[in-house]
């Protein structure tokens, strides 16, 4: 068998393969906090959106989370099965949805936001303190510099 010439290659030496590990506990351990409310961090990230600009179309709501006009569609799907979110017609345009919390949707998205708190401290917990805004600071830095790389940019 051939020896592959990336062989050499050390995994622990690229910030992908830690980037894409991180993200796995990150999801992780946000699921663990907020399991008793059934939403998954990218369904959180919609909720809280609309929560905040109330009428959002589907389109910008994809642009402002970082997702593409299909996936949104699909969590959108869900969050409105379980009555959490409320799609109507545009008055200017009919084919454009606009989007909105029912009730419900704004009940749970004040439930969650403690167990929400507590997984973001428990991601950065094995940080010093004193590091924790230097690495927020250096992941928006990473992330703003490459936005336009993604599948999905989103409007920072």
């Amino acid at each position: 068998m051939r020896r592959s010439r990336t062989a050499g290659i050390d995994l622990d030496a690229l910030p992908g393969h830690y980037i894409r590990r991180l993200q796995q506990i990150a999801v992780a351990i946000f699921l663990q906090e907020t399991e008793k409310h059934g939403v998954t961090p990218v369904q959180y990230a919609a909720l809280h959106q609309v929560g905040r600009a109330p009428g959002v179309d589907q389109r910008t709501l994809a642009r402002a989370i970082g997702l593409d006009t299909s996936t949104i569609a699909g969590v959108i799907d869900r969050l409105e099965a379980r009555g959490l979110m409320q799609r109507s017609a545009s008055p200017e345009d009919r084919r454009v949805r606009l989007l909105g919390l029912t009730k419900a949707g704004q009940d749970l998205l004040e439930a969650i936001e403690p167990d929400m708190l507590t997984a973001q401290d428990r991601i950065l917990a094995p940080l010093p303190k004193a590091e924790r805004s230097e690495f927020m600071r250096m992941l928006r830095s990473l992330v703003d510099a490459n936005n336009e790389l993604s599948r999905a940019p989103s409007e920072l």
